[in-house]
């Protein structure tokens, strides 16, 4: 590439973070012209030329890409040393392409309407409202629980495996888009990561690529636990970036789901944000409530809590730290506490539906 093209695409770095910010500033417009507009048939695309790969094609893209500017640097370190600053215009040349390439294929849906606005809901909930849905689903986890175990002392395990839960998750999804069409979702791009370990040891339970658009399960997460999952990352896919909104999704989905095992997962995920927003609010009510859950389901909540425990470490923080950051520049002024809004938007649809608003 010659240095001429070379600066005039590092220049349209700035140019295309001010376009961005100033598209951002208009979530309507973003929401019709781009979330509704070309962003399905961008991921409809990708999903048909990744999605029959029964790898995951991304992770082998990044991993080439990581490889290759090792091996640049390796063989061009004289050079840089000589000239750092047509090094630094190589660095922005290529975020520039990124940036590019990662706001047009899925990243403007940072910027579009919140969830809550497409349906019609408030995310705002007193603590009355939470003790009785966190009461609500206790019975209902309790309820699945004892169904497929036949006592409330065991533990829930999926007899699926990975590949019938990601077929599930798409049988989940068409029977969800009979009540809502436009969560339809087609050709099924779902995978579990080639690095399933590694984003375990950075807390993560999945990922959505947004070059390939494949959705990204982490394998190795108790299996109880990924339906639910699996559910989060297609809303992804579907153009809902606000962690809080695929978590709402992957709920509702789920929770509709005719499999037994999709809607226990969905009721003990909901019950961990719950328990988790209840604590924080009211110990009493919360050590009440707890009291009330079968000792199976709190077997699979011990299961989550080892697991996690096992993979432990000291980066860790650093990890949810820097993607903290990134969801905040992103538009999601909440960055990690973002997932807890599921709550407010699971009583208040539910509040919705009963008539209650």
């Amino acid at each position: 590439m010659r240095q001429k093209t070379k600066t005039i695409i590092a220049i349209a770095l700035p140019l295309q973070i001010i376009l961005v910010k100033w598209m951002g500033s208009y979530p309507n417009f973003v929401e019709a012209y781009y979330s509704n507009g070309i962003y399905p048939y961008i991921s409809g695309f990708l999903r048909m030329l990744f999605g029959w790969i029964p790898f995951s094609f991304g992770d082998l893209i990044y991993t080439a890409l990581v490889i290759l500017a090792i091996r640049y640097i390796y063989k061009h370190w004289r050079n840089i040393k000589k000239k750092p600053l047509w090094f630094l215009k190589d660095i922005v040349v290529v975020l520039s392409i990124v940036f590019f390439a990662f706001h047009l294929l899925w990243g403007m849906n940072y910027h579009r309407q919140p969830i809550n606005w497409k349906l019609g809901i408030e995310r705002e909930y007193t603590l009355d409202e939470l003790v009785e849905l966190t009461q609500y689903i206790v019975i209902q986890t309790n309820q699945y629980q004892w169904e497929l175990t036949g006592d409330t002392i065991s533990p829930v395990h999926i007899p699926y495996s990975k590949k019938q839960i990601f077929a599930k998750t798409e049988e989940a999804y068409a029977n969800f888009a009979k009540q809502y069409p436009d969560f339809g979702y087609e050709h099924r791009s779902l995978k579990s990561s080639i690095y399933s370990v590694p984003l375990t040891f950075m807390g993560y339970g999945g990922y959505l690529n947004p070059f390939t658009n494949e959705a990204q399960v982490n394998g190795i997460t108790p299996k109880f636990r990924l339906p639910t999952v699996s559910c989060h990352e297609v809303g992804h896919q579907l153009g809902y970036s606000a962690e809080g909104a695929t978590n709402f999704i992957g709920f509702l989905v789920t929770s509709k789901s005719k499999d037994p095992y999709f809607k226990y997962s969905a009721y003990n995920h909901a019950l961990g944000y719950c328990l988790n927003d209840l604590f924080h609010k009211d110990e009493e009510q919360y050590n009440k409530i707890v009291a009330a859950i079968n000792p199976g389901v709190k077997e699979n909540f011990n299961e989550l809590r080892d697991f996690w425990e096992k993979y432990e470490n000291p980066m860790e923080p650093v990890f949810k730290s820097v993607f903290n950051t990134f969801l905040k520049v992103n538009n999601q002024k909440e960055g990690i506490k973002s997932y807890n809004a599921v709550v407010g938007l699971i009583i208040n649809h539910r509040n919705k539906q009963l008539g209650i608003l």
